[in-house]
């Protein structure tokens, strides 16, 4: 199963159509100076909260089964087999992501389970979790739990046999997608952490969830193509449903349905005016 390298063929190509131009790095904001109250926050599903010990710091990513239920699924299941720790990060690119999850550690290799079929796009209906913060007319920006996402616009649902719309994941600072080979249904174990915003892969690779800590730790892993050796490694991966109470971190992240967080949008929009991103828009958590 040749992943990595058919990966980076398909970058190769991403750039080339994006007139072979570096990403920018996510516009800075000044940090909000209001600090949250009490119930801006919530505490994400532990059974779908993925801690990664890593030779750089804890990363925790949340999962989002709303987008991507089998990948979901798929990561958890290798989760709990210790499938993923010691597993170091082979490739990864500044201004761009990190890779990981590769038994051969070399990018062409995967579990013994079968190929994941793609989940590039998924279908939001009225009962699904979103919370709008922008509304381009014929479609609409939000926020799924920690993960941006975009979807068609929300009137349309009433056209529609299902009463939902298309949505796709954005790639912004912090999202996990899985990495493929030129297959779009060739995911398997391997996947990548964004260093950096990168639409190019937006409905191209599955996102199945966001980092709500640990961005700092991922941007500070060792870079290469391969990496080389001593590279950065997962020491070791849970679910944080599974840890012992004793040892279990205490997660909070803000709820995008808080005052707070309809605040802190409407402060960035004031902001960036016209260049106004889902990506700039940064959610406080805590780990302890």
């Amino acid at each position: 199963m040749i992943r990595s390298v058919a990966f980076t063929a398909l970058l190769a190509m991403t750039l080339s159509s994006a007139a072979c131009a570096a990403p920018e790095p996510t516009p800075a904001v000044p940090a909000s100076v209001i600090q949250p109250a009490s119930g801006d926050w919530r505490a994400p599903d532990p059974e779908n909260t993925m801690v990664i010990d890593t030779t750089r710091g804890r990363i925790v990513v949340e999962l989002s089964p709303e987008v991507a239920p089998r990948h979901v699924e798929r990561v958890k299941g290798l989760v709990r087999k210790g499938f993923y720790d010691g597993r170091s990060f082979f490739r990864v690119i500044d201004l761009f992501m990190a890779q990981t999850g590769d038994p051969k550690e070399d990018g062409t290799g995967g579990s013994e389970q079968p190929d994941l079929a793609a989940e590039f796009t998924f279908r939001r209906g009225a009962q699904t979790p979103f919370v709008q913060v922008a509304d381009q007319t014929v479609a609409d920006i939000g926020f799924i739990g920690a993960l941006p996402v975009m979807t068609q616009s929300s009137m349309l649902m009433a056209m529609t046999a299902d009463g939902k719309v298309s949505g796709w994941a954005l790639y912004c600072p912090g999202v996990a997608g899985m990495a493929r080979g030129g297959d779009p249904d060739s995911a398997n174990s391997q996947f990548f952490l964004m260093r950096q915003a990168y639409p190019s892969l937006e409905k191209r690779y599955t996102a199945f969830g966001r980092m709500i800590s640990g961005l700092d730790a991922i941007r500070a892993i060792k870079t290469g193509e391969p990496v080389e050796e001593p590279r950065d490694r997962m020491v070791k991966v849970q679910m944080l449903a599974d840890m012992p109470a004793a040892g279990r971190p205490k997660v909070k992240v803000i709820d995008p349905h808080s005052a707070w967080f309809t605040a802190e949008v409407a402060r960035v929009r004031n902001i960036m005016g016209a260049d106004f991103t889902a990506c700039a828009i940064q959610i406080p958590s805590e780990v302890k």
